[in-house]
């Protein structure tokens, strides 16, 4: 798979790359296509597929540091 390809998908939204999983999945069950085009649709399912991990990592670890404030406020621990 290209550079650019790559790159498209690390400009993704989380939501947006879990879409265009879910199609590809779709697709890939369908089994209407030829061997190199369920090879290609695969790859970027592979990509999409850790672009959304990196992503869903990257919000727990945000959320993990959200504090509660005794005054009841929220925040973010940057310890």
């Amino acid at each position: 798979m290209s550079k650019n390809k790559h790159a498209d998908i690390e400009k993704m939204s989380f939501e947006d790359a879990l879409k265009e999983l879910e199609n590809l999945v779709r697709k890939l069950e369908s089994g209407g296509q030829t061997l190199d085009d369920s090879i290609e649709n695969y790859s970027r399912g592979v990509a999409l597929k850790e672009h959304c991990e990196k992503k869903l990592k990257e919000a727990k670890l945000k959320v993990e540091k959200i504090v509660q404030n005794p005054d009841g406020s929220l925040s973010l621990d940057d310890a």
